[in-house]
């Protein structure tokens, strides 16, 4: 007999592990389908270090880290443990806006300080600092695989099932539901699907039997390959002031934050925003550094971090999957909802994303209009 389950949820990463806990949560019936095991180490959601911040140039993101906290405490305490660290952040350079930002935060009454590059290069002598610098001390750091971990260990106690090395091939309609199938050939049956594929979407989403005007209207997703690097602190024991930081000039965007576990707690991990390369799908990804952008980076450690060794002891590849406008893709045709919501930002925003997906799903919830772009388009609800 073919298995069935309410709700489908294909990814367990960020995204789809805060779906199906908000979905089992709200007693539903769920099972996640993951390729490989949650957090799997080709995705987007593995290790320990994701940027936790409030500061962007946009309130509506920075009111909606807000609501995320909210469930982000909510998870501590459901599961004892404490998945965001903080540690500050320091946003600076031209085209970061500092002051922009400080802006934004005063409106959203969240605490910070605005402060001169010669301020805040007594302050983190670690920095070289170019222009006024944002400091906000609510920033700080996510683990990713403990959240990924916590959110699925939430909801399999409410009753979801967790399916591991269940690579989905494609999703067919059947009767008032779908047919979800594997590579293997196993299937089951679903009344409800969500697709939190991460950087397998691109390559997934015409096997999702979704009306034709739908997915002619979703935005361009692109999947980048990515690279970071770690970079030792020239004082070890001055480890817990490094704060996590964005820097945008004209030159190159970069960001970088505490390591943690991910390279042995003994330095700070570095890298270019967007600056790998682009491929078709995760299916593509090569896992090989590029050696240019490695040369971009470490030229840029030697030139804005001087309290770091400039020569990177270990570094690794990721993926980043983006829509144009870096805006979150939570949207719906009948009964199939998609997610694609990180564009290199979405980690701190997962619990709330699953609720607004968890919401669309059930038909219980609103999702901003802004992560409903096919819809808008096509002018259906």
């Amino acid at each position: 007999m073919t298995e069935s389950s309410e709700y489908v949820v294909v990814g367990a990463g960020l995204a789809g592990a805060a779906t199906a806990w908000q979905l089992a949560a709200q007693g539903h019936n769920v099972t996640i389908l993951e390729r490989s095991v949650p957090a799997a180490h080709d995705g987007s959601s593995h290790g320990s270090a994701r940027i936790f911040r409030y500061a962007y140039p946009d309130e509506f993101y920075t009111r909606a880290v807000q609501e995320s906290k909210v469930l982000w405490d909510e998870l501590d305490q459901a599961s004892g443990l404490e998945l965001i660290t903080p540690f500050g952040a320091v946003d600076y350079g031209p085209e970061r806006q500092p002051e922009q930002l400080a802006r934004v935060l005063a409106g959203a009454g969240v605490e910070h300080e605005l402060l001169g590059a010669a301020e805040a290069r007594e302050r983190w002598p670690q920095f070289s600092f170019d222009t006024p610098v944002l400091w906000h001390p609510g920033a700080g750091v996510i683990d990713a695989e403990s959240s990924v971990n916590a959110m699925v260990d939430q909801a399999v106690k409410h009753g979801a099932t967790l399916l591991t090395g269940w690579n989905v091939a494609r999703v067919e309609r059947q009767g008032s539901g779908y047919r979800v199938h594997s590579a293997a050939g196993e299937v089951i049956d679903a009344g409800n699907v969500i697709i939190s594929a991460g950087g397998w979407l691109p390559s997934l989403l015409g096997q999702l039997d979704l009306p034709a005007g739908f997915l002619a209207a979703l935005p361009e997703i692109t999947v980048r390959q990515e690279q970071a690097f770690h970079f030792r602190y020239r004082d070890p024991d001055g480890a817990a002031a490094w704060p996590t930081f964005i820097h945008k000039s004209a030159a190159i965007q970069t960001y970088g934050l505490p390591g943690g576990r991910d390279a042995g707690f003994a330095g700070q991990k570095v890298a270019e925003y967007n600056g790998g390369g682009l491929i078709p799908s995760a299916a593509e990804q090569s896992g090989l550094v590029d050696p240019d952008n490695r040369r971009r980076v470490v030229d840029y450690v030697q030139k804005y971090l001087p309290g770091l060794d400039p020569e990177p002891y270990a570094e690794t590849t990721c993926l980043f999957t983006n829509t144009p406008n870096e805006d979150f893709l939570i949207d719906r045709a009948e009964g199939i909802t998609v997610l694609s919501p990180c564009s290199g930002h979405g980690a701190k925003f997962a619990p709330l994303i699953g609720q607004w997906a968890a919401g669309l799903a059930t038909g219980t919830g609103d999702v901003p209009a802004r992560f409903r772009p096919a819809t808008a388009r096509i002018g259906t609800h």
